[in-house]
């Protein structure tokens, strides 16, 4: 058993290089091998989005305060509130964050597979951003 005391564990800003704005990360888990689990807490300021990305083994997030977007490439741009949960498939190239006027926090819960969690890709375009329509 592990027991990681509330606060033990720093909140760190989010690599600028996959996100767009200002977005907290405090870890909830990173299990060790064999098990392949990692889960964060994710805070994204209003504007702040993810860069395009996939997970080898898909992802859930369960959107715990505010209202955020989520898309996934070719599809629509949707809007999500509290309490409820995305699943994007293993492969499938998707972006989340906040909109531009409210902030939004998510647990992201993913697997990783030969320890790598997400391939990273090009940031979401002001245009794709603002597509709700």
């Amino acid at each position: 058993m592990h027991i990681h005391e509330g606060g033990s564990r720093p909140t760190r800003r989010a690599n600028k290089d996959y996100f767009t704005g200002t977005v907290w990360q405090d870890p909830i888990v990173e299990a060790p091998e064999p098990a392949r689990l990692r889960s964060s807490r994710v805070s994204f300021e209003p504007g702040a989005r993810t860069n395009w990305h996939t997970h080898p083994y898909g992802q859930a997030l369960y959107i715990v305060v505010g209202v955020g977007r989520v898309q996934s490439w070719g599809g629509p741009l949707r809007e999500v509130r509290a309490g409820d949960v995305v699943w994007f498939d293993p492969g499938e190239k998707h972006w989340h964050g906040a909109t531009p006027t409210t902030g939004m926090v998510h647990i992201a819960m993913q697997e990783a597979k030969d320890g790598k969690y997400v391939d990273w890709m090009e940031p979401v375009s002001e245009e794709q951003y603002a597509a709700l329509g």
